[in-house]
This record gives structure tokens, sequence and C-alpha cells, in this order.
């Protein structure tokens, strides 16, 4: 049976059961974790995102090859903001658990933050980020048209003369119910299978445990007294990938190294379980996490319309900073395994 037929079959069904918006996201109850098969016949929902920077191997070939156009092309055409992405996601719940698969296409996989790499005599650090995806969710269902925008804020703003300072920060613009926030690092979190579990308030964003989890694989940031810079000339990594000390192994030209090491996470920083594969161009992201955590800076997943709750997706294109946003309100519905739009108590 075609896919598409397939998602139209279900979802005509399941209309028949309670009224549905397809403009939702809805989860579909299993007695067991999602497999592939779940997932390839689940009904998707395209989440569009916008405004961020993307990362090309080569940004010239889809512009006029002279030096004029490849310089200074907006002044002739003026700027164009890059394509949207189109993220497909999909979702599932058991009796314990709540899975979202998020799947986009990205040709430059990055998920080795500022990496070493051994040119036979000395190690170079690049100066890439990662990839990365973030998930916000609106915890008290309080905010109307809920989407990420709700925390993208300019910090310490100001203007001097025709001079211009700031830039933009994830807070609340005021006192309010906290936002809880997923957060896959290609490199960083995505190698250890989870997502940083994270709050964000009106004084920024946190981690729901705090503490520094993420230092740079750095002899120079362990020893402050060494001169230059970190990652600079005459700096080195400490760790390999398999935790094994770098000092002493026999090296190969090109031997790679992380640039970031990462202390697992635990408690509520924990909560959510990623798993996540680079293929053909594609990131495909697995994320499983309770439905109720019991924390208070953690969404509460419940069955029903009812209990539908707002989310805003976001991406980085080997980036940290120059995000894409989905710029409509999402919403999240589990479906009960009855038909009937009713609310776990």
């Amino acid at each position: 049976m075609p896919f598409r037929f397939f998602c139209i079959l279900i979802l005509s069904l399941l209309c028949a059961c309670t009224d549905m918006d397809p403009d939702r996201l809805y989860a579909l109850k299993l007695d067991h974790a999602p497999v592939a098969a779940d997932w390839n016949a689940a009904l998707p929902k395209i989440v569009t995102v916008k405004g961020g920077r993307i990362n090309k191997v080569d940004p010239l070939p889809r512009i006029d090859q002279d030096t004029v156009h490849t310089s200074t092309a907006s002044c002739h055409h003026g700027s164009s903001l890059p394509d949207p992405v189109d993220i497909d996601v999909r979702a599932f719940y058991t009796d314990t658990d709540l899975y979202l698969r998020l799947s986009w296409a990205d040709p430059t996989r990055n998920d080795n933050m500022r990496g070493w790499t051994y040119n036979g005599t000395s190690w170079q650090s690049s100066g890439d980020f990662e990839d990365g995806l973030g998930i916000l969710w609106d915890i008290e269902r309080k905010y109307p048209d809920f989407t990420c925008s709700y925390a993208c804020h300019l910090d310490d703003f100001g203007v001097s003369g025709q001079s211009f300072r700031g830039h933009n920060r994830m807070k609340l613009f005021k006192q309010g119910p906290q936002l809880d926030l997923w957060n896959w690092k290609a490199g960083r979190t995505g190698h250890l299978s989870f997502a940083d579990d994270r709050f964000i308030d009106k004084d920024g964003m946190h981690g729901d445990i705090p503490g520094e989890i993420f230092h740079p694989n750095s002899l120079k940031q362990a020893r402050p007294s060494e001169s230059g810079e970190i990652f600079g000339k005459g700096d080195r990594p400490i760790y390999d990938f398999d935790g094994a000390a770098v000092e002493g192994q026999k090296l190969t030209i090109f031997s790679r190294a992380p640039g970031y090491l990462t202390d697992h996470p635990s408690g509520d920083r924990a909560d959510v379980v990623a798993h996540s594969v680079w293929r053909d161009g594609r990131w495909t992201v697995v994320l499983r996490r309770a439905l109720d955590t019991g924390s208070p800076r953690d969404a509460r997943f419940s069955i029903g319309e009812n209990a539908a709750i707002s989310f805003g997706i976001a991406l980085m294109d080997n980036s940290l900073y120059e995000h894409y946003a989905s710029t409509v309100s999402q919403t999240l519905v589990l479906l009960p395994s009855n038909g009937k739009n009713t609310q776990v108590k």
C-alpha cells in the first residue's frame, strides 16, 4: 500500500472518531517502543523553519561567478534569506513515554565542534561549530499562539550616535511561566545519546541541573598558566574520541580528536534520550522522554485534545546562534487509544 494512501486512510479512520486539525501533530499510542515500521507508517507533520544561516560546502555555485557579484551581490540584487527548511516530525506515545522523530535535509554534517586534526607536526583546531535542534514547550499552556519568538530577544541593547550594539539572547521578556527546552547538539550531546534538558526564564537559559557540562578539549584550557589562546597555535587536545590520553600516542597524519568533552548529565538534566543518525544528506533524530517526569521544569504530556501542548522548533546548521525557527504555532496532541477525547488526570 503506498505510504501516502496509508497515512490518509489512518487519518480518515481517526477523523471518524474525533475532530482533528490537520495542522496539528498527532501522537498515536503503541504498546511498545516504536520501530522502523511504526515510524514509516506514522502521520507526518511538516514544520517549516526559516531565517537561519545555511552552511554550504561551496557557497558560490548558486550566484554569479564574477568578482563583483560574488563579493557584493546584495548591492545589485538585494540580500536574500536562505531557503526555509522542512522538518518531518512524527510522534508516538506509550503508557510511560513520548517519542518524537524529526528528520530534515542537511547536506553538510557538522558534529565535531572545534574538532582537532593532526597535520603531521602539530594539531589544528577547525573553526566549525555543530548542527543542532531545539524544541521549546509552553509548559503551562499560558502563551497565546506560542512560538519560539516568546523567548528570542535583543540583549544589552544600546544606541550611541550612529552605532548600535546588541545581541540575540534566549530569555523571556518578563517574569512568567517558564519554558521547557530540549537542546540536541549533533556532537556534544548526540554522541552521548541525549538532548540537554534545560529551561528558559527571564534571566536566560539554564540546565535543569545547574552547571557546565561542556568543556574544551584543550591543554591550554587545562593549564591556564600556559600562554596562548585555547584552540590557538601551540594548543593541542588532551583526549581522543575513546577518552584515552593523546600524549604518548603514535600519531599519523590526519589523526583526529574531539574539540569538546561532555560530562554525561544526571538527574533532571538527563531526562531526554536522543538517538541520531546522519545519512544521505539528512539528519534523523529520535527523542524519548517520560510523559511525566515529576519535575516542575518539564512539560507534562497528557492524553486528549484538552491537554494539547504548544511547541516551537529551531534548527542550527553549523552554528550556535544563527538558527532557523518555526514561525507558526505548533501543537502536539496525544490521541486516546479508544478514539474518545479524554484527558488523563
